[in-house]
């Protein structure tokens, strides 16, 4: 079987963790070749991230072609980021990337149960994921280890839920919405976009774009857009 390569943007833990589900998990260790790193410029201190190539995002096709490089052929891209500003910087890093050329991947664990076809580009999700069937994920989403998504319901692009999260069925996650460890959120109900959702916050009813959430039942806490109120939480 012929192995696709692949460009992992980041030089932290999370592209650390990435590259090691690509070469462990069984699903893709035949599948995929890890064969460098990219950052921006501004934030390449060396020129190597476990033990392979790290080189500036800016001009990566230079020196790794999208297409028709003499020594891997076409070249993939992989941005496992955090959700960092509500998921647009992850976001940035995604459209930059198509704009150069590049298609992305996305890992989703042979440990998790995945029941729908319909998962976009650029999503990273975890062991012990449980997606019921009717689900649709949008691209550039993280799903960490551990969450409970519920028939039918749909997460748009540009999500991040941490772990041990319950979506329950028929609800709507929109675009830039963040959840914290061990959220809750009933049947039909939609999360605004920007929404973000404290840790053990319980969401019984949908709610405004770019506010923040906390306490059970959930209930608003300023505005998510702020980085003083997500600094805090």
């Amino acid at each position: 079987m012929t192995k696709a390569f692949v460009v992992i943007f980041g030089n932290n833990q999370l592209a650390q963790l990435a590259k090691y589900y690509l070469e462990n998990d069984e699903k893709y260790r035949n599948k995929y070749a890890v064969i460098a790193f990219t950052v921006h410029k501004e934030y390449r201190k060396t020129d190597t991230f476990e033990g392979l190539p790290l080189v500036d995002f800016e001009t990566l096709q230079d020196t790794y072609p999208p297409k028709g490089s003499k020594l891997y052929g076409d070249i993939m891209l992989f941005a496992p980021m955090t959700g960092k500003g509500l998921n647009k910087i992850r976001e940035q890093v995604y459209l930059q990337g198509l704009e150069k050329g590049y298609k992305f991947i996305s890992y989703i664990s042979s440990k998790a149960t995945i029941l729908t076809d319909k998962i976009g580009n650029n999503c990273f999700i975890l062991e012990d994921n449980t997606i019921q069937p009717f689900v649709s994920i949008g691209n550039n989403c993280v799903l960490w280890s551990g969450n409970h998504i519920g028939h039918h319901s749909v997460i748009k692009d540009n999500v991040f839920l941490t772990s041990h999260i319950v979506v329950s069925g028929n609800c709507v996650i929109e675009p830039y919405c963040w959840l914290g460890v061990n959220a809750t959120l009933r049947n039909n109900i939609i999360l605004a976009e920007g929404t973000l959702v404290a840790m053990s916050a319980s969401i019984v009813k949908s709610t405004q774009p770019y506010t923040v959430y906390m306490g059970v039942p959930g209930k608003e806490k300023g505005k998510s857009d702020e980085p003083k109120v997500a600094n805090s939480l």
